[in-house]
């Protein structure tokens, strides 16, 4: 038999409420951990083979004609699509770093004082 919360009464929530729950702050989830290894390990095996793509895309690749037919249309150079693609790699391979900004007292100018001790 459940009994309502009284006025004022937070209601419970189950595990949220009990202290200690849950990922300890700072550990890294479990899935965004196992899919950057597995892109990792892609970009690994595949390491000549993106270098490859990277260079197709920047210097374009001419039209491919099989039998009479165009299997694969001409496509022009794009050097910054090139690099976009290898950006948008990099994400998954190097973490991204926040950036911090130090300020001093009541988010004034920074104050540094260096003293020599002799």
């Amino acid at each position: 038999m459940t009994t309502k919360p009284k006025v004022g009464e937070p209601r419970a929530r189950g595990r949220l409420t009990q202290p200690n729950s849950g990922r300890k702050a700072g550990t890294p989830n479990k899935v965004t951990t196992e899919f950057r290894e597995t892109v990792q390990r892609l970009l690994d095996d595949n390491r000549e083979n993106v270098a490859k793509w990277v260079q197709q895309i920047a210097e374009g690749a001419p039209a491919v004609k099989v039998r009479g037919r165009i299997v694969f249309p001409a496509r022009a150079p794009d050097p910054s699509g090139a690099l976009l693609r290898l950006s948008m790699l990099a994400d998954y391979a190097a973490p991204k770093l926040s950036r911090q900004e130090q300020v001093g007292d009541g988010g004034g100018p920074l104050t540094v004082v260096i003293r020599k001790e002799t």
